[in-house]
Formats: structure tokens, C-alpha cells, sequence
């Protein structure tokens, strides 16, 4: 018997017909003298119906039913009575009366029922994913990643460009996040590594000559993970050669644009605006602003030196920042409610929160330190109205760019400010290196392949390695694509000159043979001829995430790791034995036990 059609696709046109579908029993109710089962396939839901008037027999089998049970049912489809309609789903005018039943496969009594799985904890459902997949919500956010990927490899293709796979046992070449090493057996000592991104292969095939390439690949990072990130994820990775950074924004503004209207019938206004580096930090207080509402911060390091309050400056004296933000309507709340935001921005690294009430005059602890007209300045420069509160963070610029740039995210959800709908932006002319404090060197903002904008590339070619003033000038021909707070890309022109490619290296205190050493096949394929060229990468996990409404991306692929990069249903990471262990001329510490040969192996 098997199947003639898919639960979810009978419609009026099949009233009449005699047809066979196969599915999940989702939901069984016992009216007495009929039983109704909603049965659930890929597809969608439909009802079926066992009367002891159709058959004695099946109506007496279908008492023995239960949830997830796999059935196979056949009878006539007809029109539901009138008042029993369900308009709610593409298959709720029509039910289908059972004359044959067959239990394909039995079903053990669940841990979770599919139709709550959503508020079953996450622990639960990752062990059970077999079961929390079949999800009709679920399900959903596969199939439209599925059609995601098909839309973006015929538009890519369309425009030139080739699918062309790159290694995933590669070289270690450690920059930024952790590799995930895999030993060698044939070359004991030896290790590949999973390839955090495909940046150097992406950059040969440039230099090969196929102009343009892309690939929906996978990625490794062994990083400590949030709810948008997993150690493996994929990118939507793409490189072209004789382009520009704006050939690069319209490629993927054209893409946005496509997969937008045909995944969610919405129309995107092209071109994206664009943002430099500075004036994000400075206005939303990261490079990944939601521009969904305003609430933009601003500073008040002129005003504050206007007053005596030695926390505003202590902080620009020492080069900080005294940066603020307008609580819309927030005057009234109470002592307590503004210690809990206090709370708030201290638990985000900020030592305080100072605060003034636009409430009859100025109402704050601080006030007193301000002249009046400061005062209102401030007021007036926040945009801050009778019934308002200014809310103050000053310390180091990253402090408070962080501390604001989440309160700010806080604020536009409590005073729901934050609009429906998407708002994309690229950020440009990032600085090219960033100094880091611990190391006492610079490191690339992007990574060490990035090229610097034409007017500082000889700058920076005659510029010293120690020139710190000079260094921190240079910008990058870098950009990210965001989405509502989210950055879903980013890429870069890339140094495709080996004297430029060198220098950058002096820069970054890589010496020559470190240099050779991890990355000697790219210098050897820079001085043969390499084309300019650029490229970006698309988080997929993260745009399907944005697209189908999930709040993490484990939502959106099939087997997610958990927060500590292991998998509850298969057990990975595990031990293994002393025989491969062996094999692999590898000596544990002692620390832990790996199991005998024939053993199971249990979770790491």
C-alpha cells in the first residue's frame, strides 16, 4: 500500500479519490464512535478518520494507536462537515476515511512529546534530536535552509562563478581561534588541521586564474561558543579577481535582495547603507549596530570636563570616553529599578552608571557637580525631554563602546523601539591592525591577508615596523555586512603583491621563518603573477537563523553541538582506545583512562 500521496498536499480537487498516505500519528482523539488521527509527514498534516461504518475491523485496530506510531492508511477523501473546517492549514477542508491501516512501525512511549518538544529542555531534545527533527517548525527551518543553498549556488552560478571544494585536512596556521588538530598516521608527530576558513586555497585559485569562485563550506574554530556560534559551521565563502570592494557590494546586495523576495516575498531597498568603523562605534557602540531604532549614544567628554565630577575626568584624562544614552520616559522609575540597571552595566564591565532625571529641572547625585546650562546641553544633545533619564558610562573607549552597546539593545526592547522588518548595512574603512595590550603588538583587525586602502599602501611600505602612530592611522580595505545587530559577513581586498604581503608580516612581528613556515605556499604564489582580488564570506547558520526567526542557529542545523562543543545524541568527543592511540604514536598524560580494545567508548 505504502503511499499515492503526501499528507500535506490533499486539497478539495482529491474529494472523491481513493488514496494512500504514510506518516507519524501526531494526534489521536476518541470521539466515542469515530477516532480522528492528525497524521504528520514532511509535508504538512492531514486528518484522517476511522469509522466502524467504513470498516468494523480497522476502527476496532485503530483503539491501539498511539503517538509517533508509523502508519500507512487508504480510504476516500471527503469534505469535512461544515463548522469542522481547520482554514489554519493548506489541508483542513478535507479528511481522509480509513478502510485499510497498516502499522508500518511501532513507537516506544516518548521522553518528550513532539508537540511540546519547543518548551522541553534543551538538554533533553539534543540527546532525543532524532526527535526533536521532527518539529513541523523544525523541519521548516531545514527545508528553507536547503532552498536557501540551492539560491544561492544558481545565482552564484549564473554569475560566473565555479563550485570548487578546498581540503579539509590542511596546514595548522593558527591566527585568531584554535585549530582542531587531526594526527597523521602515516606521519607520526605530524598533524593536518580543519580549516578555520578556506582564505589561502581561495586566494591560489585566484592566482590559478578562475576569477571567481565560491563554496558552501564547512569551518572549524575551537572558540568558546555563544547561542550564534558552533566549533563547526558553514560559510557561504566566495573570491573574485579584478575586482573592487563595491563590485564585491553589489554582488551580494543582489543576493540579499533575490533570496529575501523569493524565501520571504519581502523587497529589500538596495543599495545597503554604509558605515565607516568610527562613526558606528561612536554612534551604536559596536561594528554590528541594529538600525532597526535609534537610541544612538552620545559623547560627553566636552561637557563633562565642564564640571567638577572626577569620574568623568579621571576617565578623559586618562584617554577614555564619556559617552551616553537617552532613557526614553524612564524618569519615573524608582531608586531600586535604577540600581538593577547599575547591576546591568557593572555584570557588562562598567564600574558604574551615573544617571540625571529630566524630572522639574535635574534630578540626579551627580547634578550638583554641572552647571545648569551644562546640564541642559546635555539634555539638549541626548534629545532629552521632561520624563526622560540620561544614562552615563565612563571608562576606557572599549568599556564604554561595550557597556553602551548592550544597554542600548536592552533599552530598545524594554521601551520596544525596535521596529519589525530587516535593516542591512555594510561598515567600512575599518583600521587595518589593532594593538593588543597583553602582547605589546599589533594584530590585523581583519586577518594578516587584508590589503590597506591605495592611499596608505606606501605609507605603510615606508613606514617603520615601531611607528605606532603611523601603524594605527592605516585602513583596511575591509567591510562586514550586518543585519539587525547581527554581522552575517565580512571580507576584504586582499594583498596580492609579496612585498606588501612581506611588510605586513614585519608588522606583525611574524618573522621571516614563521612566515615561510605557515603560510610559505601563498608567498611562493604571490610572485607569479597574482590578480588583484577580494573576496567575503556569509555566516549561512547565522542568515538562515535571521531569515526563518530562530533565536539560536542551533535551531537551524540538523546536529548543533552544545555550549561545550559536544554532542549529547552521539557522544562526541569520546575516549579511544590504546590501540589507536598507538597507531597514532600518541602518549596520553595520565589524566584520563582511554578504554581496552572492544570496549565501548563513553563521552569525553
Amino acid at each position: 500500500m505504502m503511499r499515492d500521496r503526501q499528507c500535506g498536499t490533499l486539497r478539495e480537487e482529491d474529494i472523491g479519490s481513493v488514496l494512500a498516505v504514510t506518516g507519524w500519528v501526531f494526534r489521536r482523539r476518541d470521539h466515542g464512535g469515530l477516532i480522528f488521527i492528525d497524521l504528520r509527514d514532511r509535508s504538512g498534516i492531514c486528518q484522517v478518520v476511522f469509522s466502524p461504518e467504513v470498516s468494523g475491523e480497522v476502527h476496532e485496530n485503530a483503539h491501539n494507536l498511539r503517538a509517533e506510531y508509523v502508519i500507512s492508511v487508504k480510504g476516500e477523501i471527503r469534505r469535512r462537515p461544515e463548522g469542522t473546517e481547520n482554514r489554519d492549514i493548506p489541508t483542513g477542508l478535507v479528511e481522509l476515511y480509513v478502510k485499510e491501516l497498516e502499522v508500518l512501525n511501532e513507537s516506544a512511549p516518548l521522553p518528550f512529546t513532539i508537540e511540546e518538544a519547543a518548551e522541553t529542555g534543551e538538554t533533553l531534545r539534543l540527546k532525543h534530536k532524532y526527535l526533536d527533527l521532527r518539529r513541523p517548525e523544525l523541519q521548516q527551518n531545514i527545508i528553507i535552509r536547503h532552498r536557501v543553498a540551492k539560491l544561492i549556488r544558481d545565482y552564484l552560478d549564473e554569475h560566473g562563478f565555479l563550485e570548487i571544494e578546498t581540503p579539509v585536512l590542511t596546514k595548522s596556521t593558527p591566527e585568531g581561534a584554535r585549530d582542531y588538530l587531526v594526527p597523521s598516521r602515516l606521519h607520526p608527530g605530524h598533524f593536518f588541521a580543519l580549516p578555520q576558513s578556506p582564505q589561502l586555497f581561495k586566494q591560489i585559485l585566484m592566482v590559478a586564474g578562475f576569477e571567481k569562485y565560491f563554496q558552501i563550506v564547512k569551518c572549524f574554530r575551537d572558540e568558546d561558543l555563544r547561542a550564534d556560534r558552533q566549533p563547526e559551521f558553514t560559510q557561504v565563502d566566495l573570491e573574485m579577481s579584478f575586482v573592487e570592494k563595491n563590485h564585491i557590494f553589489s554582488l551580494i546586495e543582489g543576493l540579499m535582495e533575490m533570496l529575501f523576495r523569493d524565501v520571504l516575498d519581502i523587497d529589500l531597498n538596495i543599495p545597503f547603507q554604509r558605515l565607516s568603523f568610527h562613526d558606528s562605534m561612536e554612534r551604536f557602540g559596536n561594528d554590528k549596530p541594529d538600525l532597526r531604532f535609534g537610541l544612538e549614544l552620545s559623547d560627553m567628554a566636552d561637557l563633562a570636563e565642564q564640571g567638577t565630577f572626577k569620574v568623568f575626568l579621571d576617565a578623559v584624562q586618562s584617554g577614555g570616553k564619556v559617552k551616553a544614552l537617552n532613557g526614553k520616559g524612564m524618569a519615573g522609575l524608582s531608586r531600586k529599578e535604577i540600581d538593577m540597571l547599575t547591576e546591568d552595566a557593572q555584570s557588562y564591565g562598567a564600574q558604574g552608571l551615573a544617571w540625571i532625571k529630566v524630572k522639574n529641572g535635574f534630578d540626579s547625585p551627580i547634578a550638583k557637580f554641572f552647571p545648569e546650562e551644562v546640564l541642559r546641553q546635555m539634555a539638549q544633545r541626548l534629545r532629552a525631554e521632561e520624563g526622560d533619564l540620561m544614562l552615563f558610562i565612563a571608562d576606557k573607549p572599549n568599556v564604554v563602546y561595550d557597556v553602551l552597546s548592550r544597554m542600548r539593545l536592552d533599552l530598545g526592547q524594554r521601551l520596544n523601539l525596535i521596529k519589525q522588518g530587516y535593516a542591512f548595512a555594510w561598515i567600512v574603512d575599518y583600521p587595518l591592525l589593532e594593538w593588543d595590550d597583553e602582547e605589546k603588538r599589533f594584530q590585523a583587525m581583519h586577518h594578516p591577508f587584508t590589503a590597506p586602502i591605495d592611499a596608505d599602501r606606501e605609507k605603510m611600505l615606508a613606514g617603520a615596523a615601531g611607528d605606532k602612530t603611523m601603524l594605527s592611522s592605516l585602513k583596511a580595505q575591509a567591510y562586514d555586512i550586518v543585519l539587525n545587530g547581527n554581522e552575517i559577513g565580512g571580507g576584504s581586498i586582499r594583498i596580492h603583491k609579496k612585498t606588501v604581503q612581506q611588510k605586513m608580516f614585519e608588522i606583525l612581528n611574524i618573522s621571516e621563518k614563521e612566515a615561510r613556515m605557515k603560510f610559505g605556499f601563498l608567498l611562493d604564489a604571490l610572485q607569479y603573477g597574482a590578480p588583484p582580488h577580494g573576496g567575503i564570506a556569509l555566516g549561512l547558520d547565522r542568515l538562515v537563523m535571521l531569515l526563518v526567526g530562530a533565536q539560536s542557529i542551533r535551531d537551524v542545523i540538523a546536529f548543533p553541538k552544545t555550549q561545550k562543543a559536544s554532542c549529547m545524541m552521539s557522544g562526541a568527543p569520546s575516549l579511544i582506545t590504546h590501540g589507536q592511540l598507538k597507531e597514532l604514536h600518541i602518549k596520553t598524560d595520565g589524566n584520563f583512562d582511554p578504554p581496552e580494545e572492544g570496549s565501548v567508548q563513553g563521552q569525553g
